[in-house]
């Protein structure tokens, strides 16, 4: 793709005091290509930031557990193991008998799903743990009338909630794919 130039010309016309009139015209032209590339390297840097991670084994440990944890979960909601309903059953559940709109039902499974099993390897960890932490949060107001007590209780998205914000705040810790993917970029 060829590289696209721009040009702005400006006019003035000035007064002299001596009732002589002068135009002056000044010309700036810039490459697209260029503002393209500022573009991009901006992107990239912040893509670099959002992978990055200040955690150690601590957030190895909690971005493990977080991910095995909300699998199975989510392997219910798609294949429909141990119980579950599958994703047809769980689309028209969460759309048709909670009222939830179809994309979000779907990032929700996709969340659970996908994104646990990204979490585990450290893979977009921070966008993980955030789409977890929503969901859970969004799970856990239909389980308020429940009471704190599991199986109906709130208690279990207290911790989860809780691991995937500090998953969010220090990234993926010891071993995740992020730090790869960051230095590469």
């Amino acid at each position: 793709m060829g590289t696209i130039y721009f040009e702005t010309i400006y006019s003035k016309t000035v007064n002299n005091n001596k009732g002589n009139t002068m135009t002056s015209t000044t010309s700036h032209s810039a490459s697209l290509s260029t503002h393209r590339g500022s573009l991009l390297s901006g992107w990239r840097e912040i893509l670099r930031l959002a992978l990055t991670t200040t955690g150690g084994y601590d957030t190895l440990l909690l971005r493990v557990a977080l991910g095995v944890t909300i699998l199975p979960h989510g392997i219910q909601k798609t294949l429909g193991w141990w119980g579950g309903y599958g994703f047809t059953g769980t689309m028209g559940a969460f759309t048709q008998m909670m009222g939830i709109p179809a994309p979000l039902a779907l990032a929700a499974i996709l969340a659970e799903s996908l994104g646990a099993l990204l979490l585990i390897f450290g893979v977009f960890t921070r966008l993980n743990a955030f789409a977890i932490g929503v969901t859970m949060v969004v799970a856990s107001t239909m389980h308020l009338s429940g009471g704190f007590f599991m199986p109906k209780g709130v208690e279990f998205f207290i911790p989860v909630v809780a691991i995937a914000l500090v998953l969010f705040v220090k990234g993926g810790g010891k071993w995740a794919a992020d730090s790869k993917i960051a230095n590469a970029l």
